[in-house]
């Protein structure tokens, strides 16, 4: 996993800061659904906003839940800022197909 320069993490922050949430994290927690749409969407973008519902917030805080899907996706945690964080994941280069 590479591993995100202090650059890239600012350069992220900025270009994503204004962007609205793609996933919602809700009382279900951190299901296999959502850690497979949180994949899908890093490997067709790199950068995905997720926001925690409150109703997820009753057993767990948004930096722990930020933490268990970058492990379990294997993406860097570019930031948590209130009840929203930001994974990054570098797409994987096919060599020549």
């Amino acid at each position: 996993m590479s591993k995100l320069t202090a650059g890239m993490r600012k350069r992220i922050k900025r270009e994503f800061g204004a962007e609205k949430p793609t996933v919602w994290v809700g009382k279900g927690q951190v299901s296999e659904e959502i850690v497979k749409e949180i994949e899908k969407q890093l490997k067709a973008r790199e950068v995905v906003k997720v926001k925690v519902l409150r109703t997820a917030l009753k057993e767990a805080k948004t930096a722990d839940i930020a933490m268990e899907i970058s492990r379990r996706t294997e993406a860097e945690l570019v930031e948590v800022r209130g009840h929203t964080f930001i994974l990054y994941k570098r797409r994987r280069k096919t060599a020549g197909k």
